[in-house]
């Protein structure tokens, strides 16, 4: 029997995601409209609304929807704010945030990434998101500055540059610290709130240091 798309995306919303406690009406509304299930290797189509990070390649995965969903909540965006995704993976995430604010710029070191984001993109209809291959860590320098920055991976430490990335009043989200237990946290150049705990791959070159135990 073929998949009802529609049906298991209004499950994930109102059964995964809301009792997570995303609450907000815009946040709810784009999950609800965004095509999961495009941004999907084929062979795991089935699985696009479970409860599951999904590999990517490359040692990446793509974030459950309920942390998609917090994470988006968080951002509190804006219809005119221009955001920052580093770490653009699946493009779903790049998609959802390109529904919700004016312009998107997401980076990703992989470019067979960049390269299949961009057509799914392309074929559900979003045009106001630009994707660049490039290392964010230490290397590649965006233009301009951001009312938000996110990364979709995780970081030992965030770099001191994003900060620098971010407009008067922005905001950075960032997933910090060491597997297991890593935060997520939002910053401001006024300070920090960490929001919940979870535990994704990191980011190329922003790992800890390797441990030397005798």
């Amino acid at each position: 029997m073929a998949m009802n798309f529609e049906q298991a995306r209004t499950n994930m919303v109102e059964n995964q995601v809301r009792p997570w406690e995303v609450l907000n009406g815009r946040v709810l509304d784009t999950l609800g409209r965004v095509r999961r299930e495009e941004f999907v290797a084929t062979e795991h189509r089935q699985l696009a609304f479970a409860d599951l990070c999904l590999p990517l390649g490359h040692g990446e995965t793509m974030m459950k929807p309920v942390l998609e969903g917090r994470v988006l909540q968080a951002l509190d965006l804006q219809e005119a704010d221009r955001v920052l995704e580093i770490g653009t993976g699946s493009g779903f995430l790049t998609a959802c945030l390109a529904n919700l604010a004016a312009e998107v710029v997401s980076v990703d070191i992989h470019a067979d990434f960049t390269a299949t984001a961009s057509q799914r993109l392309q074929a559900t209809g979003v045009t106001n998101a630009k994707l660049h291959t490039g290392e964010a860590v230490n290397g590649w320098q965006p233009e301009g500055q951001f009312d938000v920055v996110v990364a979709t991976g995780a970081v030992a430490e965030v770099p001191s540059r994003w900060m620098g990335w971010l407009k008067p009043g922005g905001r950075l989200l960032a997933i910090r610290g060491e597997s297991p237990v890593q935060q997520v946290v939002l910053i401001t150049r006024e300070g920090e709130e960490s929001l919940l705990e979870t535990d994704l791959p990191y980011l190329v070159n922003a790992a800890p240091a390797p441990r030397f135990v005798l």
